[in-house]
């Protein structure tokens, strides 16, 4: 695999660990939220296994089925595309 795709991976994924964090800190302290389309936005852009790790790690999202769903779903698709492509 290129080294600017594995950058761009890791920064992506980075972010979505990082957006998950934050969103359970704003939601504890019920602050404004990032939008859920935000959330998803960044795992379409290759960053579903930071989004995933960060779910768990701040136990956030993982009662709403899209999520528990929809993220694995995403990294599932984004593994085989990055198989099939490099």
């Amino acid at each position: 695999m290129p080294k600017p795709v594995i950058i761009y991976l890791v920064i992506i994924n980075i972010i979505g660990l990082c957006m998950m964090g934050v969103d359970k800190g704003r939601a504890r302290n019920h602050e404004w939220r990032i939008p859920e389309a935000a959330l998803f936005g960044v795992s379409f852009a290759g960053g579903a296994l930071g989004s995933l790790a960060g779910m768990y790690l701040f136990r956030h999202k993982t009662q709403h089925a899209s999520f528990v769903i929809g993220i694995p779903v995403i990294l599932i698709i984004w593994i085989i595309v990055l198989v099939r492509v490099f």
